[in-house]
């Protein structure tokens, strides 16, 4: 009897994929240094100066906007063949700035603190899987 391996190996990457990947590379990274700004200007806000939170609420409008295209590129990678794990994690991060968008807004700041938290920890670990040379299954 043969011993079953739980992981399937991991097929080669092709053509179409890559610049698919780098696509959504390039996205991702955008994202992750705009929800990093986040927490800077709310800084600022929460030290008295009122007028960032104008700052803020654009800057959740560009997080969000760049989410919505990784979500895109990443189904987009999906679709050409490449793993289909950023699409799932890149639709929860979504979901997560849907209710991360409306506590804010509401000043529900006992949900919108840690999950703000959250967010940029799922957000900064899917960068660096997606940055890592095994993604569409090869090493470099």
């Amino acid at each position: 009897m043969e011993p079953s391996t739980s992981a399937a190996p991991a097929k080669p990457a092709r053509g179409k994929e890559r610049p698919a990947l780098i696509g959504l590379r390039a996205i991702a990274t955008a994202h992750a240094i705009a929800i990093f700004g986040q927490p800077v200007f709310a800084g600022v806000l929460l030290s008295g100066d009122y007028d960032m939170l104008h700052t803020h609420a654009v800057g959740a409008d560009v997080v969000y906007y760049l989410c919505m295209a990784q979500l895109a590129a990443a189904i987009f990678l999906w679709a050409r063949g490449g793993p289909r794990w950023p699409s799932a994690v890149t639709g929860l991060v979504l979901l997560g700035e849907t209710g991360q968008y409306f506590a804010g807004m509401f000043g529900a700041l006992d949900v919108h603190f840690p999950l703000g938290v959250a967010l940029i920890a799922l957000t900064t670990t899917a960068l660096v899987a997606l940055w890592r040379p095994s993604t569409l299954g090869v090493a470099r």
